[in-house]
């Protein structure tokens, strides 16, 4: 019979939800709008709560500036708390701003790259007004053509423009340092793998750790190894969640391989990972661009916790034994063993334990949460990816 006692460690995890993933959203194509969607910063913080309040999984909601720069920060604290939510991580933005067409932390003008530098400054007194602690740097800087640029000299314009960043921080808050393989640019990135993200991270100190996408990455590639690996370093800051089927999809996570979801957080808790103890911020990092925003952003926080669940119920001291062992297969069976088991109506008791509805989809389509805002959000213009 199963263990399910392991599962209590879930009543301290927490999912960091993206302000900007109940905006309308689209591909290179097309953006499609969508009823009811935010208007401002302080209504994506309340369809986040509305997330929150179903699940009990996602108090906190990571912002993107300039995306969601208001005049009042402190009333958007005051919101977010009235909502029972709070502000997580404050992303900066260098993909946008037609000087960045050749790079912004690396790009081979001074002038631009201090540009870079001081827009970071002022996410940094963005933190400091909303309580935030994590800086969220993803670099889309990199390359089209062999020759355009000298790898190298990037790589030290981007060293230095890194250690000034660095050094306007407060002693409590951290740089979170993402990776990216490809995208926006096709012949190399900057920062385009973990090792690249690390060395620098390793550079700047202890208060800089890596972003892990798992959008980010060639197909194939063996995520998991990636994340015991930053584990054993202590240098695996945060952690986004999304699917992927050929390139940076940003679908629900758990869409296109649930095992793969299963396997990294397998890996994750073999180091207690899940606890906050460990310092890691989950968080979502998705676009919804067809799918209801805030039904979209529900079904992946319920697709975590499952997959968490299961990780949880994996019998540590059979796997043990049969690794040291050597029996192959055992260990291999004991991992889908785990795997295979229904935990939807453990957790479902653990929800109505907690004063939360068992079914938290059926609770929201019930709730006509939908429908009320999309009739009071009608007039002013939309959130959109890049607005």
């Amino acid at each position: 019979m199963t263990d399910t006692s392991r599962l209590t460690e879930l009543d301290d995890f927490s999912i960091e939800l993206p302000s900007w993933a109940f905006g309308n959203a689209g591909t290179r194509f097309k953006v499609f709008g969508s009823p009811g969607v935010p208007r401002d910063p302080f209504e994506k913080i309340s369809d986040a709560a509305e997330v929150n309040r179903l699940t009990g999984l996602a108090p906190r909601v990571s912002l993107h500036i300039p995306w969601d720069r208001v005049e009042d920060w402190q009333g958007l604290v005051a919101h977010a708390k009235n909502e029972g939510v709070r502000i997580g991580a404050i992303n900066s933005n260098l993909f946008q701003d037609d000087d960045y067409r050749l790079g912004s932390l690396c790009h081979p003008d001074e002038k631009v790259r201090a540009k870079a530098i001081r827009h970071h400054g002022e996410c940094i007194e963005v933190m400091r007004a909303t309580g935030s602690t994590d800086l969220k740097l993803w670099l889309p800087d990199g390359t089209n053509y062999p020759g355009q640029d000298s790898i190298r000299a990037r790589q030290d314009r981007l060293a230095d423009s890194l250690a000034q960043i660095y050094g306007l921080l407060d002693e409590d808050q951290r740089l979170l340092l993402e990776y990216k393989l490809f995208e926006p640019a096709f012949y190399h990135m900057d920062i385009p793998d973990w090792g690249t993200s690390f060395v620098h991270c390793v550079e700047l100190g202890e208060r800089a750790t890596v972003v892990l996408d798992t959008g980010h990455h060639a197909p194939g590639t063996n995520i998991e190894f990636i994340v015991a690996m930053l584990l054993r370093a202590r240098r695996l800051g945060a952690f986004d969640f999304n699917s992927r089927f050929y390139a940076d999809d940003d679908l629900m996570v758990g869409a296109a391989d649930p095992f793969q979801l299963f396997r990294i957080l397998h890996e994750i808790v073999q180091q207690d990972g899940h606890r906050p103890s460990s310092g890691i911020n989950f968080m979502l990092d998705q676009c919804h661009n067809i799918e209801p925003k805030v039904e979209g952003q529900l079904r992946s926080v319920l697709n975590v916790e499952e997959a968490l669940a299961k990780a949880l119920i994996v019998d540590q001291e059979a796997l043990r034994e049969a690794q040291r062992s050597g029996d192959v297969l055992a260990a291999n069976g004991i991992l889908m063993d785990a795997y295979r088991t229904d935990v939807r109506g453990a957790l479902a008791d653990r929800r109505e334990q907690r004063g939360l509805p068992r079914d938290p989809v059926a609770a929201y389509r019930d709730s006509g949460y939908f429908e009320r805002v999309s009739a009071e959000r009608v007039g002013g213009t939309q959130a959109s990816w890049g607005a």
